[in-house]
């Protein structure tokens, strides 16, 4: 099989961004674009509500989840296949924030099941790529703990200010990135611009809503009440160790690739930074690679791409094993291993 380009994948959403986005794809930005802030590279996952927004769709007409099925052991491994059935486990987006995003949290995997009956929560991580201002920030988890009834009523009352200063906020530049366990509060600073990787869901309860596009009383609790959403919430104090290990990458793992991201993140995804140097070897596995600067070029068992800054590819497993050549900077976005599918019948199948 043969590594897949991807096209641009963008709906609306209920917050303003995508300038970056365009920028970093080489594209001019078409009037009432405002509210295309995100990306969905290589999805098999759907907005919440939605029977297809959020599907990326390949060139011969398929979505690529029906493209999967067809081919699961192909386009995944016989290991993933076995641990997750034809799911890729795996979303990956471009976002940028062209405001401020609202406070919201996603419920984790044990939530999910009880009450979304879904086997994903919504762990997600960051790789910061891009930030436009002076003074580029996020915002991750209370400051102090928070009772239910104070954060009930922060939400009821909409209490923004009160709300964004229990969260610590938390400094970015390009290269940084931050690991957000589901459950912890959290929102990214107006100018961020980064490559996302989350569970498969779009899971979120909205803890901030005033001034946004979105009827946040009726539409941010995912269909079960602030009274069960809210239960979601991770309502403890992360401390600034605990912040800075959510912060902190593994390092190199071979010539011109970095492991991201603590090792609590590889039960959800995995992530690598590859600078060639002046090659990256890549083992043969379903990932997709983005390309944040620079040129190159992708050689596989199965094919070749030339590659160009805002490049998006899908490598299928059957792809093999190959190389980036180039002088490039690219994140490379991989799913779960199969050693980290619960040791129980698996949901996914």
């Amino acid at each position: 099989m043969k590594p897949i380009r991807l096209a641009a994948n963008r709906f609306p959403r209920f917050y303003r961004g995508g300038r970056a986005i365009d920028e970093l794809r080489g594209r001019t930005p078409e009037t009432g674009e405002a509210f295309l802030p995100e990306d969905w590279v290589g999805s098999t996952t759907t907005a919440f509500g939605s029977a297809d927004d959020g599907l990326t769709r390949l060139k011969d007409g398929r979505s690529l989840g029906e493209a999967i099925k067809a081919d699961p052991e192909g386009f995944l491994g016989q290991g993933h296949a076995d641990a997750y059935g034809a799911d890729p486990a795996l979303l990956v987006k471009l976002l940028h924030a062209g405001e401020r995003l609202p406070v919201h949290l996603h419920p984790d995997r044990d939530f999910a099941r009880r009450h979304l009956g879904c086997p994903w929560g919504k762990t997600e991580a960051w790789v910061i790529i891009g930030a436009d201002g002076p003074q580029p920030v996020v915002h991750l988890g209370f400051r102090e703990p928070m009772d239910p009834g104070s954060l009930a009523r922060l939400v009821t009352e909409q209490q923004v200010s009160v709300l964004l200063d229990s969260l610590s906020t938390i400094a970015v530049a390009p290269g940084d990135t931050v690991l957000v366990p589901a459950g912890t509060p959290h929102a990214i600073g107006e100018g961020v611009l980064l490559v996302e990787l989350q569970e498969p869901t779009d899971f979120s309860v909205l803890l901030e809503w005033d001034g946004f596009a979105i009827d946040g009383r009726r539409q941010g609790h995912l269909g079960l009440g602030f009274d069960v959403a809210l239960r979601a919430a991770d309502r403890s104090r992360r401390t600034a160790a605990e912040l800075d290990r959510l912060r902190a990458g593994r390092g190199p793992v071979r010539p011109g690739v970095e492991r991201l991201f603590p090792a609590e993140a590889d039960p959800f995804f995995q992530a690598e930074r590859l600078r060639p140097a002046p090659a990256a070897a890549l083992e043969a596995a379903f990932s997709i690679l983005v390309i944040t600067d620079g040129s190159g070029r992708l050689e596989t068992r199965g094919g070749s791409l030339e590659l160009g800054r805002g490049d998006t590819v899908l490598v299928p497993y059957a792809a093999g094993p190959g190389e980036v050549r180039g002088r490039l900077e690219a994140v490379r976005a991989l799913p779960p291993t199969p050693e980290a599918a619960p040791a129980r019948p698996s949901p996914w199948s």
